[in-house]
């Protein structure tokens, strides 16, 4: 690691330094970038993006009990199903659907946090700053799709 005068060779120095990504200025750069970049995300997904992904969707319970109805029935016609298998099929579909709606709160309070997260960061005139790009950033993606 050292030569005969004493100094320490390169190798010697580039091991004794941190790794780069280890750096706390770059750590805090990357979780900026991700939170900024989640926070955009969950604005596009406010502003529609999601529902224009998915198709339109209510979120009424009569139109999605409709729906449910109208996937079991292409189930049972098309796979000819028993009325046992369509049973166990309806308590799947409510099942799934239980579960997404469960997962989309989870995504939304996400998306909620990480705009407060990236808020407190900022000072006033950035936060200003910040939400206005967020708003520019709406039609944008609310545009069709190519």
């Amino acid at each position: 690691m050292t030569v005969a005068g004493g100094k320490r060779t390169a190798n010697a120095s580039w091991a004794s330094r941190k790794a780069p990504w280890r750096e706390p200025r770059i750590l805090s750069t990357l979780c900026l970038v991700f939170l900024a970049g989640a926070a955009s995300g969950a604005l596009s997904m406010r502003l529609g993006l999601h529902d224009r992904l998915r198709g339109a969707v209510s979120s009424s319970s009569s139109t999605r009990e409709a729906s449910r109805e109208v996937v079991l029935r292409k189930f049972q016609s098309e796979l000819d199903l028993t009325g046992d298998q369509s049973e166990k099929l309806g308590m799947v579909l409510d099942d799934y659907r239980q579960y997404y709606q469960s997962l989309q709160d989870q995504l939304e309070d996400l998306r909620s946090t990480g705009k407060n997260r990236i808020l407190a960061i900022l000072n006033p005139d950035q936060r200003d700053r910040f939400e206005k790009m967020m708003n520019d950033l709406a039609p944008q993606l609310a545009q069709p799709a190519n």
